[in-house]
């Protein structure tokens, strides 16, 4: 069995109907031959539940047990729908209805409406900010862009809950939800919102839901007429939905039985917009003799991975953890997931570079490789990092940080205030830089503490904090420099980033990951705070964004990255901790266990205890067999790991500044010899020397990997890199043997 991930663009269409089942798992297989009745697939991320969906309806409709015009599949995004229609396209399915929610709701909506109601149906309200301002004014508010999309949010999130304006302030304080305005006021808008549409004869895009809703319970001969149509329905990412979609899914099905749902309640990470897995979790309770399947085979990851995302689902608590899939790779062994410790942001984003650059070296395609974090605000650092290593990037799901409204506002006033000098008021008792910065960016939304809660003022002030954090370690590299260095300083940056990408490695938030994969990730920005974020509070709000890390941690394929930095800037209070989350799985960690047996093998439990903080001592002598682990006591088989003299995955006190010293002279020494680079030193010796800092001839001679040969040949550079000293030219001996 292999995974339909990378499987060709235009496959051969089956010749049979048992044809189309070949390939399939048992229990895919047992999910597309249960046809008949309630039937509920829990699908583990990566097992292929869109393959085995897909050939569900592919062999009902080949074998003559389904009728194609009688099937409607539903998902949530046009992407989704686009890919199952496709799919059955392949399978020799073609007829079957593979639509969203929305856009099966407004195509029975524009069909009934003259019947049910009369005359043409409204027009549709492509974008409801402006009429949300509208309201807002007529509340005597004004709501600049960023309240608006947040009072918006909140608007879509009422109306998906079926909540009406009368009783907005008494959901806000039963879901405890984090409301961007105080909700009586809140209430108002949304009143006067409604009103508005009525006014003027438009609907939005909830209101599609709203209305086929209330057609379909009034009308009972218009509802006859659908289930008519619709016999069989199809529903994917069942964890998803909302109250609103689930009634509509209610009425669609009647009292009948034809229903096929699936979804993973692990990966419910949208109950911001009204998304709940509740429906899923009780659909045995809804259905008592539904037809239950699990998809536990994982095509998409290797074990050590998957390994990974079982142990930290393992410590989650909650309805949604209680029931949990253990997923079971299919992959051959890959490499161990890298967790790395950095001391401040800006080397965690360089050094995430340069392990990019080395994949893509080493043939990996830089579309296969994402970044991932938790905030948009979180990009820019690694924006700036790929385009100073030379890799090409994109943006998924936000605009380029310098391309963001409160970015290029923010620059216009830097601007504005560096020509105005000491004539602007604003710049008063501001003496240095940074605080000049801090002066002018708190007109435009920037304080001191962060807002409460997420959404649009909470990105705004992120995307300003990093402008003022920005500042501030400008200044602190450049004494002295003033507000129009800092301004060309921020031109130049952006214009370094507006190079053209077609291929480039995903910069993507977390959220806008979901339903995507790629060959290697890098999960950074992991610590408290930042995952889970701040402003989750709740029991439930913690263990959705336990969810949300899991979802990230299953994007990988092949190789899986973890890391942190414990300052934010060069120089900073280390005072930073990685993510709880990573307790007792990563190495060298305790945590509170877990719940229940994690099977699988893999590096993640490492023992108990880690090595003290501080610098280890420099290696005195190769040591004997058994190597152990310094940091973790693990025994060493693997000999990049020997060199190291510890796991490569526990925390590592290397001097990061030293191995980019040594790894920049490494590069020169091999374009001289016209060798590899490995052949003056590898990487794990590189990284061995910089956690010794060697300062004699007989310490570096003992670190694996040197030796005699190499240490006449390279030990005086090596030392005077240790020491600190600049090295004039590099050895013109010839190469040496590996």
């Amino acid at each position: 069995m292999t995974a339909a991930t990378h499987s060709t663009l235009f496959p051969q269409v089956p010749e049979t109907p048992d044809a189309v089942l070949d390939g399939l798992d048992p229990e895919q297989r047992e999910v597309a031959l249960a046809l008949h009745g309630p039937v509920c697939v829990l699908a583990g991320a990566g097992t292929g539940k869109t393959r085995a969906l897909t050939h569900r309806i592919a062999y009902g409709v080949r074998a003559g047990i389904l009728q194609p015009a009688t099937v409607l599949a539903v998902t949530f995004t046009n992407r989704a729908a686009g890919e199952m229609r496709g799919r059955l396209r392949q399978l020799g399915a073609t007829g079957v209805q593979a639509r969203t929610f929305h856009s099966a709701a407004l195509r029975q909506l524009q069909y009934f409406w003259p019947k049910a109601v009369g005359g043409e149906l409204p027009r549709l309200l492509e974008r409801k900010v402006q009429l949300v301002a509208e309201a807002a004014a007529r509340c005597e508010l004004r709501l600049d862009r960023n309240e608006l999309r947040d009072v918006t949010g909140e608007i879509e999130w009422a109306k998906v809950t079926q909540t009406v304006p009368a009783d907005y302030p008494a959901a806000v304080a039963k879901t405890q939800r984090d409301a961007p305005r105080d909700p009586a006021v809140l209430a108002q808008i949304y009143s006067t919102y409604e009103q508005l549409k009525r006014d003027r004869s438009v609907i939005d895009f909830e209101d599609v839901l709203l209305l086929t809703v209330g057609i379909l319970q009034d009308r009972n001969d218009i509802a006859e007429h659908v289930r008519g149509q619709y016999q069989h329905f199809v529903v994917d990412e069942y964890q998803d939905v909302s109250p609103l979609q689930q009634r509509l899914l209610d009425l669609w099905v009647g009292d009948r039985d034809d229903l096929c749902v699936v979804g993973d309640a692990s990966q419910t990470i949208y109950s911001f917009t009204g998304a709940t897995p509740d429906h899923l979790l009780n659909f045995r309770t809804r259905h008592p003799g539904a037809t239950v399947v699990k998809l536990v085979r994982d095509y998409r990851s290797t074990p050590q991975v998957v390994h990974l995302a079982n142990g930290l689902l393992s410590q989650a608590h909650g309805k949604a953890a209680d029931h949990r899939l253990e997923l079971v790779s299919q992959r051959d062994k890959g490499p161990e997931p890298v967790y790395t410790e950095y001391g401040d942001e800006p080397t965690e984003a360089e050094f995430t570079a340069r392990r990019i650059r080395d994949l893509i070296a080493a043939g990996v395609p830089a579309g296969e490789i994402a970044v991932l974090y938790r905030v948009n605000s979180q990009s820019e650092v690694y924006e700036q990092a790929l385009a100073d290593a030379g890799v090409p990037y994109q943006l998924r799901g936000a605009e380029r940080f310098f391309e963001r409204a409160e970015v290029r506002e923010a620059g216009t006033a830097l601007r504005g205030a560096a020509r105005a000098g000491r004539n602007d008021s604003l710049l008063d008792g501001a003496e240095d830089l940074a605080s000049q910065v801090r002066a002018v960016l708190s007109t435009k939304g920037w304080t001191g503490r962060p807002p409460a809660g997420s959404g649009a003022v909470r990105d705004r002030w992120e995307s300003l904090a990093a402008l003022v954090r920005l500042a501030e370690d400008f200044e602190a590299a450049k004494p002295g420099a003033t507000l129009t260095d800092l301004v060309r300083e921020l031109d130049e940056r952006a214009a370094a980033q507006h190079a053209p990408t077609v291929q480039g490695v995903t910069l993507a938030s977390l959220h806008a990951a979901k339903g995507l994969e790629w060959d290697a990730v890098f999960l950074v920005g992991l610590t408290e705070g930042m995952m889970p974020i701040a402003y989750a509070k709740t029991d439930e709000q913690v263990e959705e964004e336990r969810r949300l890390l899991y979802v990230g941690i299953t994007r990988a394929r092949i190789h899986l990255s973890l890391s942190w930095a414990l300052s934010r800037s060069p120089g900073g209070r280390a005072n930073r901790r990685p993510t709880r989350f990573l307790n007792g799985l990563r190495p060298g960690s305790t945590g509170a266990g877990t719940r229940g047996g994690v099977g699988g093998g893999g590096g993640i439990d490492r023992g108990a205890g880690r090595a003290a903080v501080g610098r280890t001592p420099a290696v005195e002598r190769r040591p004997r067999s058994p190597v152990r682990c310094r940091v973790c006591g693990r025994t060493l088989t693997d000999a990049g790991e020997m060199k190291l003299m510890r796991c490569e995955e526990c925390p590592s006190d290397m001097d990061e500044a030293l191995y980019g010293r040594l790894y920049d002279w490494r590069a020169a020494q091999a374009a001289l010899l016209g060798q590899p680079d490995f052949c003056v030193f590898t990487e794990k010796t590189l990284m061995a020397i910089a956690e010794a800092v060697p300062s004699t001839e007989g310490e570096l001679v003992v670190i694996a990997g040197v030796g005699n040969r190499k240490l006449s040949r390279f030990g005086t550079d090596v030392l005077a890199i240790c020491a600190g000293e600049a090295i004039d030219g590099a050895s013109e001996e010839g190469p040496d043997e590996t």
